[in-house]
């Protein structure tokens, strides 16, 4: 089989490419099908897909420090009944970003300029971590541009959310995680690099979320594994009571990345959502 390669988004989904730049060619990531690379404000945003072209899609949103690779196994759950797009955000991954970090409100703005260029207003959002904040931020301040929201992992502001201790809770719930999710983690923690990372921790445990979360319209569940010591039962309650549509899900012996350590249970809950058939 020939290498696969990158594409403009606009002339992969068969959209009018209007003012983009087709960009140069490169390999698709390990795993998946194929990737797009759509300009944003000058920055070549880079997204993996899997599933079929004609199948209605999900967009992932990643976590602090880390991309795309580690929501293929989620990717593969959903297959081949939707098509997942995993992008990489500005700073994450394979997309280019300010040599300084962008806060919650400018990571969220990147996704909401990314979702237009590659026509998917409306889509369905899937989110891990800090992802959530992003998400949550984007569906409070542009509405028009996300479709139901599955928030895995989302972290409140308050309480115990040093970088200390966050650092010390993400080290509790390791074992709780899929031992292949390591090494993945580490190797893209190495291509974000460590200031990009330390910068947009700091900032993001200072976004108010809370005060975020009663702004969001969309149905939306928060999904928390009951190992996950970085979002414990009381914040994700709270957020979910928080959420003028929201519910709460719990999946038992999983830790924070359920996208990757709890695939098929995300994919489950995931199409539950989005169909409300359970």
């Amino acid at each position: 089989m020939g290498e696969r390669t990158c594409h403009d988004s606009a002339h992969a989904r068969g959209r009018p490419p209007g003012a983009l730049d087709t960009p140069a060619p490169s390999a698709a990531p390990g795993g998946w099908e194929g990737c797009e690379t759509t300009p944003v404000a000058g920055v070549p945003v880079h997204a993996a897909v899997l599933g079929p072209a004609t199948a209605p899609e999900v967009v992932c949103v990643h976590g602090l420090g880390v991309s795309h690779r580690y929501f293929l196994p989620f990717a593969r759950a959903l297959a081949p009944r939707r098509r997942t797009v995993a992008v990489d955000l500005p700073g994450f991954g394979r997309t280019p970003g300010p040599r300084r970090g962008l806060d919650i409100p400018r990571l969220a703005r990147s996704l909401a300029a990314w979702l237009r260029a590659t026509g998917r207003a409306g889509v369905p959002l899937v989110a891990n971590s800090i992802g959530c904040q992003i998400t949550v931020h984007l569906a409070a301040t542009a509405p028009e541009l996300v479709g139901p929201l599955v928030l895995n992992g989302l972290m409140l502001e308050g309480g115990n959310r040093g970088v200390a201790q966050k650092t010390g809770q993400l080290l509790l719930t390791v074992p709780s995680e899929n031992p292949a999710l390591v090494p993945l983690v580490l190797g893209d923690y190495l291509r974000c690099g460590p200031r990009r990372i330390w910068w947009t921790l700091c900032r993001a445990l200072d976004d108010p979320v809370s005060r975020t979360l009663p702004k969001v319209a969309a149905l939306a569940v928060v999904v928390r594994g009951t190992h996950d010591r970085l979002s414990d039962h009381e914040s994700a309650a709270l957020a979910a009571d928080l959420l003028p549509r929201g519910r709460l899900v719990e999946v038992p012996g999983k830790g924070h990345a359920l996208n990757y350590s709890a695939p098929h249970t995300l994919a489950r809950i995931t199409e539950e959502l989005v169909t409300g058939r359970p």
